[in-house]
């Protein structure tokens, strides 16, 4: 089981930023971000292969969000950029060794973290 530890979730007002951090205890093959409305279903907004760098983010957020991994690959980045209040959610890190599915298929992420919540203001 991988341990994974989300950082930098908070309160900000619409059009702010905030960048959220997510340390792995080791690299795997991908890694993403996904987050949960209060009454929603837990939906994927950007993923990273760690060993090709290939990213893919959700239309929704998409040139707003910006998802990066440090040089050791263990450590996940996600800048969010003009914050809507529709970003409000709790926001969870996955990572994943296995090599099928779509790179945000819930399904194939295996270790999650904690998670971190962001709240935007209007």
């Amino acid at each position: 089981q991988v341990h994974l530890v989300e950082s930098g979730g908070g309160s900000v007002q619409a059009g702010g930023s905030l960048r959220l951090s997510c340390v792995a205890s080791v690299p795997l093959y991908k890694m993403g971000w996904f987050r949960q409305a209060p009454g929603k279903e837990r939906e994927g907004v950007a993923g990273i292969y760690s060993y090709t760098g290939y990213t893919f983010t959700a239309d929704s957020v998409k040139g707003r969000f910006t998802i990066s991994q440090d040089n050791t690959k263990t450590t996940l980045y996600l800048q969010m950029n003009s914050l809507k209040p529709e970003d409000t959610a709790m926001y969870y890190c996955a990572a994943s060794d296995l090599t099928i599915g779509h790179i945000l298929d819930k399904s194939t992420f295996k270790s999650w973290g904690q998670g971190t919540p962001v709240t935007v203001s209007s």
